[in-house]
């Protein structure tokens, strides 16, 4: 059952249309339209069932209408009519030309008998976007001079599968012109020109890699039904030499290049995942290239449905296809993506954890919790003994234990040297009994911590995340500029997280090496893609032994669901190459290609920098080491503590004592 759009397409095309011309009424001329409808019909049911059909034509009526209808609902369209409406009238109608997902295909029946119909249907088919779709199936039904005029139109640029049927211009003529006797006398009844169809096909690369037109066969129309098993049959195998535009931005592995001095923005690529797979395709498709940076080095903004950078030349067909570029909902409506390796990370680069000062080392064993427990502990044990033997004392009789004395013993407990048990009852043992096994427990771990800490210095914790950054007092952090020309740009100018507002707000625009050695001052972090910085940092600031000065971080934000190649909408090699590049990933040639690219490209940089390492401040060579002062410091603090402490006690009780002897 046709949809609602389609029924007041038909309406409004076949009002006050004229009848239906009759066979009897103009003889053979009708019979021979009669006939190439029903070998219309036969081509759609043997190549496009299932599709969503659509028959364009500049008249209300044909002789393919009623065979076509009478085989599968379809979608017909009077050019003429929907290229004179308004704007917003077309907009709306051109929306459902293509209909929907639900359909497996797209086909385009385009009726060029009538006198001059080439331009408006094929004027209509550019203004409804038929470029973007190569894979909609065309069949043209029109006369025989325009053969080639149709099929290497603009309209078809990227149409894989175009056949056109070419009637004899005569039966053409006469089966437009009603009551002329004279010319339907000169065409035979049988057997004539007037019986035959002749079946090209578009090329789209035959002719030295540009389109050409194909004959297929010749057919006789009052002999159906006919083969057609090669109808729509068109693969694209071969390029045939075909030069395609390619446009790339620097971003290894997956792609860098070398410019051409003389040339200018034509590019030589260099070893990267990119250069191989292009050289892989390019062997397998037979086609050339023209490799060009883009000028300004970006992937790509959108403002008001408009892109610069390589997705607008993208857009704007300037160019084929592009390397390296990361996908957007906004960018998927412009170019068309194969996913070729997974997406890198946006991640935060900063010194190494530092080492922490040794005088902390005796209460780093236990987190500030355990300690204000274990303070609560001593205080509480000493508080509830006192209370217990002092109510034995009153219930029994006799001296209780002092409040001092029992603090002290819970105290001594747990430095493993307690006063004498002044327990008086046996309530009172079991308790120190219990507090015993408490602080045995206690003095273990701490024991066991204690020397872990002093026998391996330990770290501040490293910055991981946006989060950590935000929290540092008196941070800054700085980018590349080159960074923000695409969708970084967009995470974080429309994010609406406060963290990732504050970062955005408060990012600098640093180079490379100014911003590592911002990160080696000190109170600095570079936001940065981690496969792509960490060649650097490999190449540059490590050693033999991979020890780097800086800390990369694991935790970065993936802003990209994947980093693929884009095509310009509509390109008919697109389908060809996801098949080869989905032929590479599935065996796992792309990953291995990017850990070789990699490892090449570090080793190449070292040996261009003579083997050049910047050292790690905070790495401790490894040797066999005594503990020393510096291990025990906080032990002499705290005796120095303890000393000042009593000092002051003995002050206290001089003053105390003096004052009482004066009353």
């Amino acid at each position: 059952m046709r949809s609602v759009y389609q029924i007041v397409m038909v309406a409004a095309m076949l009002w006050n249309s004229p009848p239906v011309l009759s066979k009897e009424e103009h003889g053979p001329v009708e019979q021979v339209g009669v006939d190439v409808g029903v070998m219309v019909s036969q081509v759609v049911e043997h190549h496009l069932t299932g599709c969503h059909l659509v028959l364009i034509t500049t008249r209300p009526q044909s002789f393919m209408t009623s065979r076509i209808i009478s085989v599968e609902a379809s979608l017909i369209v009077e050019a003429g009519w929907v290229l004179s409406q308004d704007q917003m009238a077309k907009d709306h109608l051109l929306q459902g030309l293509w209909g929907d997902a639900r359909f497996s295909c797209r086909a385009v029946i385009l009726d060029l008998t009538a006198s001059n119909s080439t331009d408006l249907v094929l004027r209509l088919l550019e203004v409804a976007g038929l470029r973007k779709s190569c894979e909609t199936r065309v069949m043209v039904v029109g006369g025989m001079t325009a053969v080639k005029d149709v099929l290497l139109h603009r309209v078809f640029h990227n149409t894989i599968h175009a056949l056109y049927l070419a009637l004899d211009d005569l039966t053409l003529n006469m089966s437009l012109r009603h009551g002329n006797s004279r010319l339907r006398k000169i065409l035979p009844k049988k057997g004539g020109r007037s019986e035959r169809v002749w079946v090209y096909r578009r090329c789209v690369y035959c002719n030295n890699g540009r389109a050409d037109v194909l004959f297929i066969h010749q057919y006789n129309i009052t002999s159906l039904p006919q083969p057609t098993d090669n109808f729509f049959q068109e693969r694209i195998q071969n390029l045939m030499g075909h030069k395609l535009k390619i446009v790339s931005v620097p971003h290894f592995p997956f792609m860098d290049f070398s410019r051409d001095i003389e040339s200018g923005s034509i590019i030589v690529p260099r070893d990267s995942i990119d250069a191989r797979m292009l050289k892989t395709i390019v062997s397998k498709l037979n086609f050339t290239f023209e490799h060009r940076a883009e000028p300004e080095l970006t992937w790509g903004l959108e403002k008001n449905g408009t892109f610069n950078g390589i997705i607008g030349q993208l857009q704007r067909e300037e160019t084929d296809f592009s390397t390296v570029a990361g996908p957007t909902p906004s960018r998927f409506k412009v170019v068309d993506y194969v996913r070729t390796y997974p997406a890198d990370i946006m991640t935060v680069i900063s010194l190494n954890p530092t080492l922490l000062p040794q005088h902390l080392s005796l209460i780093r064993p236990f987190e500030g919790d355990l300690w204000f427990a274990l303070i609560a502990s001593v205080v509480a044990w000493g508080l509830l003994m006192w209370l217990m033997q002092r109510a034995w004392g009153w219930v029994a009789g006799g001296r209780g234990v002092k409040f001092s004395t029992a603090i002290l013993y819970s105290w001594g407990a747990l430095l493993e040297q307690p006063p004498p048990n002044t327990a008086i009852s046996d309530s009172g043992r079991l308790l120190v009994g219990w507090w015993l096994v408490f602080c045995l427990i206690i003095t273990t771990g701490f024991r066991s911590s204690l020397i872990a800490h002093m026998t391996v210095q330990g770290k501040t914790l490293p910055i991981e995340t946006f989060e950590d950054l935000v929290k540092q007092d008196n941070w800054k952090w700085g980018t590349e500029p080159w960074i923000f020309s695409g969708i970084p740009h967009d995470y974080f100018s429309k994010h609406t997280d406060p963290v990732i507002k504050t970062i955005y707000q408060k990012v600098e625009r640093v180079s490379k090496t100014e911003g590592l050695q911002k990160v080696l001052d000190g109170g600095f972090t570079l936001i940065h893609w981690e496969i792509y910085f960490s060649i650097f940092i490999d190449s540059y600031y490590s050693d033999a032994h991979g020890n780097t000065p800086f800390h990369v971080s694991k935790k970065g934000v993936p802003m990209i669901a994947f980093l693929g190649w884009a095509f310009r909408k509509g390109a008919p090699f697109y389908p060809r190459f996801c098949e080869l590049i989905f032929r590479l990933q599935d065996a796992g040639i792309i990953s291995h290609w990017n850990k070789d690219a990699l490892a090449r490209r570090v080793r190449e940089n070292k040996a261009a920098t003579g083997q050049h390492t910047q050292k790690d401040p905070t790495q401790v060579e490894s040797k066999e080491m005594s503990l020393g002062l510096h291990h025990l410091q906080g032990a002499f603090f705290l005796l120095f503590l303890g000393l000042g402490v009593a000092v002051l006690m003995q002050l206290v009780e001089y003053l105390a004592h003096s004052h009482s002897s004066a009353n």
